[in-house]
């Protein structure tokens, strides 16, 4: 029989964020005045009246010379061209696959935007049409790049490149897109002996390291062998520890997963999502961020 562990309530100390670089954000909350000048333009999240900039939704101010914005600190994911995905396929139709990006409308992947099985260069067929159900269905995962955002914010995806498509074993885990930072390269292969692809609309996928990464690196074809029980524990406590970071509001990315990762190795894998151990690496982090920045 399983152990149950129980907890008494007990106040905590709330651990709130560190201030940032050069002082604090301006934070606002809908209905907030941000200015009352004039000569500012009015961004997302900002609307005018009576010659008074207010905020219309709850975030961080942001400023680009004349320019204010809000940028809001819980929010669906908004497309940008470039950008790193992972999403889930919910529908085929002709030509295109639906998948669900945590984004506002369902994003799509057309078919003449993915390479074919092999890496074949050549126009899509009624074959090609009738096989897509054998290339992706409902349910399949993949990684995926935003190729054009249309109008109404809907965004189109390609898989063009063979770092993307079909992701195999793994664990999905879902966060703000807010907190995943923005970078280079979302593709990570962490020392600890696992994976990571941090989608920019707060899908992240962690996934055992592929020794054969050129044969195997995208596509159709998910490596379905089975996960030795090391790597899957390892997969498990880094599972964890983005869910304590993403609790804590601390931005995700691969150091601050890594030195999470690091300061959870004295602690068993479930115990990491206690709120005073939970705490307590973040907090140990959070203060080695500070330090490599310092």
């Amino acid at each position: 029989m399983a152990a149950i562990s129980m907890r008494l309530p007990v106040p905590r100390k709330l651990v709130g964020p560190s201030a940032p670089r050069g002082g604090e954000k301006h934070l606002v909350a809908p209905g907030d005045t941000i200015t009352t000048d004039t000569g500012y333009m009015r961004g997302h999240g900002t609307y005018v009246e009576d010659e008074k900039l207010i905020a219309s939704v709850a975030g961080a101010v942001e400023r680009v010379n004349k320019l204010v914005c809000v940028r809001a600190l819980k929010t669906r994911y908004n497309g940008e061209v470039g950008d790193i995905v992972v999403g889930r396929i919910t529908e085929v139709q002709q030509k295109r696959w639906k998948v669900e990006t945590n984004s506002r409308l369902d994003s799509v992947l057309l078919l003449s935007s993915v390479n074919l099985p092999g890496g074949e260069l050549r126009r899509r067929s009624a074959e090609d049409e009738l096989a897509m159900r054998d290339y992706l269905q409902e349910g399949d995962l993949i990684s995926a790049e935003v190729q054009s955002v249309f109008s109404d914010g809907a965004v189109s995806l390609h898989t063009r490149s063979l770092k993307y498509g079909k992701l195999g074993q793994g664990v999905l885990v879902q966060v703000s897109p807010s907190l995943v930072k923005r970078q280079k390269t979302h593709f990570h292969d962490l020392p600890c002996g696992a994976s990571v692809i941090l989608g920019n609309n707060g899908f992240i996928w962690i996934y055992p390291t592929s020794e054969q990464k050129d044969e195997e690196a995208g596509g159709f074809t998910p490596n379905l062998e089975p996960v030795p029980l090391s790597e899957r524990e390892v997969i498990s406590r880094l599972r964890n520890c983005i869910v304590a970071l993403a609790t804590q509001k601390l931005m995700l990315f691969d150091t601050s997963i890594l030195y999470c990762y690091e300061a959870s190795l004295p602690h068993q894998i479930k115990d990491i999502l206690k709120p005073e151990v939970m705490e307590e690496i973040v907090l140990e982090t959070r203060q080695r961020l500070l330090d490599l920045e310092g």
